[in-house]
């Protein structure tokens, strides 16, 4: 699947308000498509998350992978979710939580991150 079909998957989930692929190495937005979020600091922002985590994994000496992240706030569910293939890259979903399955946006992030190419 290509970078635009990705995003156009992401944001057919119920309740989407923004998707994003992200390079975790610099921050920058790969692709993007958003009900009027700021995706270049969404992606900014949320690459010290995963950087952190990875951290965060080195220093318990886990020889592990991320499969994905919640961050749960009062109106919005923000997923994170690594390319399979390089995990530098990260998929990036934001639902509105009142409108948006957690378990139906959940597995679409996982399907579309397993099937898009670079």
């Amino acid at each position: 699947m290509k970078v635009n079909e990705a995003i156009d998957e992401m944001m057919d989930v119920d309740g989407a308000i923004a998707a994003i692929l992200a390079d975790s190495d610099s921050g920058m937005v790969l692709a993007a498509k958003s009900k009027g979020f700021d995706t270049d600091t969404a992606a900014a922002g949320n690459t010290r998350v995963v950087q952190a985590k990875r951290d965060t994994m080195r220093m318990l000496k886990l020889d592990d992978k991320i499969e994905d992240m919640l961050i749960t706030l009062g109106s919005q569910l923000h997923l994170i979710a690594p390319l399979p293939s390089n995990d530098a890259i990260f998929g990036y979903l934001v639902v509105d939580k009142a409108g948006a399955n957690l378990g139906m946006a959940r597995a679409k992030l996982k399907a579309v991150m397993s099937e898009v190419s670079f």
